[in-house]
């Protein structure tokens, strides 16, 4: 799915919102950004397999779609942060019951595999 699908007001509601959150670790990072404000190296450090790179591109990406804040604090290292915006808040609260659903479909299929 391309990001410009994200803001075609041609598509499905649905397809717009997946646009936003598509990848491996967007709504990974909304999940741990609910807590609070998090620094890109706590962000890395919380997600094995996550490259800079990768995080650096996936908060920007965020960032553009109005879901993060990012804040630099003028202190010598320089300190960066990031927190939900409303916007982010809402999609968050809006994806919870879509993870019920998933934590749900996940006790199902563990129940009903055969014990080896």
């Amino acid at each position: 799915m391309t990001r410009r699908r994200a803001q075609d007001p041609n598509v499905c509601g649905v397809t717009a919102a997946i646009a936003v959150i598509d990848g491996k670790w967007k709504t990974v990072l909304l999940w741990l950004l609910e807590s609070g404000p998090r620094r890109p190296g706590e962000l890395r450090r919380s997600l094995p397999g996550l490259t800079e790179k990768v995080l650096t591109q996936a908060l920007r990406e965020m960032e553009a779609d109005g879901l993060v804040h990012r804040e630099v604090h003028d202190v010598l290292p320089l300190r960066t942060e990031y927190t939900l915006t409303a916007f982010g808040r809402e999609l968050s609260e809006a994806l919870a019951p879509l993870s019920d659903w998933g934590h749900r479909r996940l006790a199902m299929l563990t129940n009903t595999r055969p014990a080896s």
